[in-house]
Order: structure tokens, then sequence, then C-alpha cells
């Protein structure tokens, strides 16, 4: 019974949905119970939308499948990923909360060296609500910690920090690896827990893991699009790391943070190295185009929204990497499309009810 009183008022309840992507049953819910049971669930179905997902019972959430898609999104649908964990972004479009978490239905409650479990989700929350120093660089790391502060010689004038909009977590066991890392060390895994969080420097990008991920939506929510990846496109598993790229350079023209460490989740289940192989080969060759573009890519003053900024970086993405291959041209104007979506389902006011299909769903 322990478990049951690990947060009794859990943190940001009415103001954050948990957003999950998958084609299984959702069994490893009852681990996370303690931690995401007083929260909404958006739960995106990838694959055979006729396929029954069962959701443990207790947990107040609506499902999403393919149909629903496109059902609320009409034409727009296309912008949205299938056969692909990329499907997640349409969980925070269609969501209404200040903030989302989202993490992968193969990982599980991480326990930190003192042997304790690690609330996940907390941990988030106490990153996103608390300032972020991308300026200058803190040597105590997060200095907003307790225990922790600015050191000497840190400017006064910066102190103050800038809103986070990003919260990156880690993983314990299975190491977040591409194909040919994953093929060199089969077994490799982390076991090293580093107790620490620091805010990623302006201009400098990260490629971000999807799997143990949370963010300010009204902050950075129209920027997280996790691009067209899976069924029908050449490229797999950069969902997650285009957004991150994208998020970045927009985090560091609005003068927003992002933050990576803790906390850990246990990442329990690799996926097949030849496969994700065939996924990523062509990622493998475009990404030495791509960081260069995204470390040379710059927004005009003007672009004061994140959609501005995002419809902005659209056009450098056709201008600049439709070059590279015409992929990127689809992917420029799925982005614009994506945008538009974004717009009409939350600048619009429409009623919200539309959206819910009703499966299993519990009172919102």
């Amino acid at each position: 019974m322990a478990g049951a009183s690990v947060s009794p008022t859990p943190l940001l309840k009415d103001e954050l949905d948990i957003v999950i992507p998958t084609i299984r049953n959702l069994d490893f819910l009852e681990m996370w119970r303690p931690f995401f049971q007083q929260y909404h669930l958006i739960i995106v179905q990838d694959g055979d939308p006729s396929k029954v997902i069962k959701v443990p019972e207790g947990f107040d959430y609506e499902l999403y499948n393919r149909n629903d898609i496109n059902r609320i999104l009409g034409p727009k649908a296309s912008c949205i990923s299938f056969k692909d964990s990329a499907c997640r972004c349409f969980g925070y479009m269609v969501s209404k909360k200040k903030y989302i978490y989202t993490i992968d239905d193969d990982c599980f409650v991480a326990k930190n060296p003192s042997g304790e479990e690690i609330n996940a989700l907390e941990q988030h929350i106490k990153n996103l609500l608390s300032p972020s120093t991308p300026f200058f660089y803190n040597t105590l790391y997060d200095p907003y910690r307790e225990g922790a502060d600015f050191v000497r010689g840190y400017p006064f004038s910066l102190r103050e920090g800038v809103p986070t909009a990003v919260s990156h977590g880690l993983w314990l066991n299975i190491p977040d690896y591409d194909a040919p890392t994953q093929l060199v060390k089969p077994r490799e895994r982390n076991t090293r827990y580093v107790d620490a969080v620091l805010t990623i420097p302006k201009g400098t990008l990260f490629p971000m893991c999807g799997m143990n991920l949370a963010f300010n939506r009204e902050l950075i929510g129209p920027a997280m699009y996790f691009g067209l990846m899976g069924d029908g496109q050449p490229i797999g598993r950069y969902d997650d790391m285009w957004a991150g790229w994208c998020i970045k350079v927009i985090c560091d023209h609005l003068g927003l943070g992002v933050k990576t460490g803790l906390p850990y989740i246990w990442h329990s289940k690799a996926s097949n190295p030849f496969v994700n192989l065939k996924k990523e080969y062509k990622g493998i060759y475009w990404q030495e185009e791509l960081i260069p573009f995204f470390q040379s890519a710059t927004l005009p003053k003007d672009c004061t929204t994140v959609q501005e900024c995002y419809i902005e970086l659209s056009k450098q993405v056709k201008a600049k990497l439709g070059k590279v291959d015409d992929y990127f041209l689809k992917l420029a104007d799925a982005m614009v499309t994506w945008i538009e979506a974004w717009d009409e389902l939350n600048l619009s006011g429409g009623d919200s009810a539309k959206l819910a299909n009703g499966v299993g769903k519990l009172a919102i």
C-alpha cells in the first residue's frame, strides 16, 4: 500500500496530460499506477484501428486511432505519421492542457541508487516549473535545485533565468542508440545514474528522445511536430530528433530553456537493430546535412510566436534541405499543414467534444 501514498496531491493534476503512443495493450500502466492514475491520459493507437487496445481499469483516458485522426483532421490528417511512434504528436494537438508528458509503452519505473522508485513525472514537473539558464553555463548544473546555487562569477543580471519549455529525461538499462551502435554494442546497458539536471546552452543542438519527455504545451507545443515518418516515408526513428532540432532553434530565438538529465525511466526493450537500420539508413546520411542546417538556422525578429517561427523554419527546410532530397519538400509542406491543423483545433475555440471518440473514455 505504500505506493498508493506516493503522491496524495499530484502536481499540476488538472494542467497536464500524459500522451502514450501504442500498438498493444497497456499493461505497463500497472507499474505506473501510483504516479499516473490521477492524471488524464491521451492514448494514440497506431496501426490497425480495428484492434482493441486494453487499458487497465481505473485510469481516466481518451483513445484515438487512425479513423479518429482522419475524422478529426480530414485532409490535414496527412501530416500525422502512420505506423511510427511519431503519431504521438496528434495527442499533443488535441490536448487542452498546459503541460504534456509523453512516455513509451516499453518504459517502466526506474529506481535510484538508494533503491527508491523514481517518480519521473514529478521530476519533469519540477524541471518545467523552475527556470532555465541557456545564456551562461552554471558549473554546478541546475542552480535552482535544492542544495545548489549560482557559482562565483555568474552574472547577476542572468540569474533570474528564462521559462523552461522542455524537460528531456533519460533512461537506465537499454540506451537510446542508433542501429550501427546497437549492432556494435548489442549487450551494452546503461547502469550509470547521474544525479544532475542541466540547461542545454543557447546555440547547442541535442538529440531529443521522445520516450521520456515533458514540455510546456503553451510555450512550445506548436513546434512539437514529430514529422513524417514510418508508413509511406523513406525514413523512420528520426521523429523525436527532428522535433528536437526544430524546438531548440525556436527556443533559442524566443528566449526559452531546455533542460536534460533527471528523471530516469527503465527502458526495458531493445528494438531490432536490423529493422532500425532499414528505417534509419537515409537519416544517417542526411543528418550530416541536417545538423549544419539547424546549426546555422536563424529566424527573423518579427517571428514572435511559435507558429510564426515554425512556418519560417518550414520555408528554410524547403529552400535548403529540398536540395538534399524531395522528401524534405514534402516534410516542409507537412510542417505547414501541422500548424494549420493545430490552429484549427486550438485557436478557433472549436467544440472539444467533437474530438473524443468515446472509446474507453472515462469522465474528463
